[in-house]
């Protein structure tokens, strides 16, 4: 019997660095307390409609979060997301994340999302001991990349998976945070449909720090929009759109990692 789409609802647990990135200045402390407020309402959201998620967590959030990262339902995963949002040291980053991690929560730690989807060398993460990875977002993001030509659906290459984040079939339109937030979600339920129907998955991803209120920061429109709590509500309505219309199974990306490992 064919699988039905997957759909992987992720999330990127991190420090709220991007007022740094508009110069504005903001301690750690205000960083993590902004982002624990936005995590608190997209788990709201996550525990009334009964999915599970996949959380990509820095190292640095769950130092100062220990018990969250203890407590966390055994439907979600767990993944790094490096140990610090603003730097990296492939030679150290990798491996000690993972290791944080599965100390404070006793669970194994197989997937890697690299800040900002940026690249990582696949030999530096297969060494530090992941299963996969899914820092590609296969399309042109002007100041960040450009990655036209690389494949939208999920592939095995240099001993480990790689899923994409999701676009759509046709131009490449990118499904990430910052369509979600800014299209008319009408709109963006269309670009998931289609998505889901041609390519068979779907992989979202967001950021706590998103579903909090971020007014008092000067960020641009595009980047605060929906953080006075309309995105929560636009987030819960995405999410029963794709329950009630049976569009896909919510999983999280280790299971779905294991489904293309048995279709290999």
């Amino acid at each position: 019997m064919k699988q039905a789409p997957a759909i992987l609802l992720t999330i990127d647990v991190e420090e709220c660095d991007i007022p740094l990135e508009y110069g504005y200045s903001l301690d750690l402390e205000e960083q993590l307390d902004q982002s624990r407020k936005g995590l608190a309402e997209f788990m709201s959201v996550i525990s009334q409609t009964q999915v599970p998620c996949t959380i990509f967590c820095t190292g640095v959030y769950a130092q100062h979060n220990s018990e969250w990262i203890k407590e966390l339902d055994a439907k979600h995963e767990l993944a790094s997301h490096g140990f610090y949002h603003s730097k990296f040291d492939p030679q150290t980053d990798l491996l000690s994340s993972r290791l944080l991690l599965e100390e404070l929560s006793g669970r194994k730690v197989v997937g890697f999302r690299m800040a900002r989807m940026q690249h990582v060398e696949e030999a530096d993460i297969l060494k530090a001991g992941y299963t996969y990875h899914s820092s590609l977002n296969p399309t042109w993001i002007p100041g960040r990349y450009n990655h036209l030509k690389a494949s939208k659906l999920p592939f095995f290459e240099k001993g480990l998976w790689n899923i994409p984040a999701s676009v759509t079939p046709n131009f490449r339109i990118p499904l990430f945070w910052l369509a979600f937030k800014n299209f008319p979600l009408w709109v963006y339920k269309q670009m998931c449909k289609e998505t889901l129907l041609k390519h068979g998955f779907l992989n979202l991803y967001f950021h706590p720090w998103e579903f909090a209120d971020l007014s008092k920061y000067p960020l641009p429109a595009h980047v605060s929009r929906g953080s006075k709590g309309e995105l929560v509500s636009k987030l819960k309505s995405l999410i029963l759109y794709l329950q009630e219309e049976g569009l896909g199974e919510f999983m999280t990306m280790e299971n779905f990692v294991k489904q293309l490992e048995n279709g290999k």
